[in-house]
């Protein structure tokens, strides 16, 4: 089903990419790539169908979740289902199979690797005496939500 999500994608105007979230035998939500009919870089598949899905279970974690994708997450889809805790990830073509098709994920997990300074995007640390406030703040609040 991730596939022919893929697939209708595609004939869409989307992008290549299918998923799907199941908890038990019941499909709780899908998505497809939407990037560039929402111009938002961030609606890739699978985290389109994490919003979905937290949305209808009123939950902001996937416990008891398997997802199912068209294809390997990227770096950004990975770091958002670690987020949400499903119990598993099913996918059918590697980043290796997107790759070939002008996906390259390999440079971002390359980057990634790198620290912060080294990276090609300039990332600079703003030193500031207030930058652990808001931690410190949410370590004495009894009422938070851990996650």
């Amino acid at each position: 089903m991730a596939i022919d999500l893929a697939i209708e994608s595609v004939k869409n105007g989307g992008g290549p990419f299918g998923a799907l979230i199941v908890k038990g035998d019941q499909i709780i939500a899908t998505g497809t790539n939407l990037v560039t009919i929402q111009n938002d870089p961030t609606a890739h598949a699978e985290i389109i169908a994490i919003r979905r899905a937290c949305e209808i279970l009123g939950s902001f974690q996937l416990d008891g979740c398997e997802i199912y994708a068209s294809c390997e997450p990227c770096p950004m889809c990975l770091g958002a289902i670690y987020w949400a805790r499903p119990s598993v990830v099913y996918f059918a073509a590697t980043n290796t199979d997107a790759a070939r098709a002008g996906f390259d994920d390999a440079y971002i997990y390359q980057e990634l690797a790198r620290p912060y300074q080294a990276r090609a995007l300039k990332t600079i640390q703003v030193a500031h005496e207030r930058a652990n406030e808001s931690f410190d703040l949410w370590k004495r609040t009894a009422e938070r939500i851990e996650y």
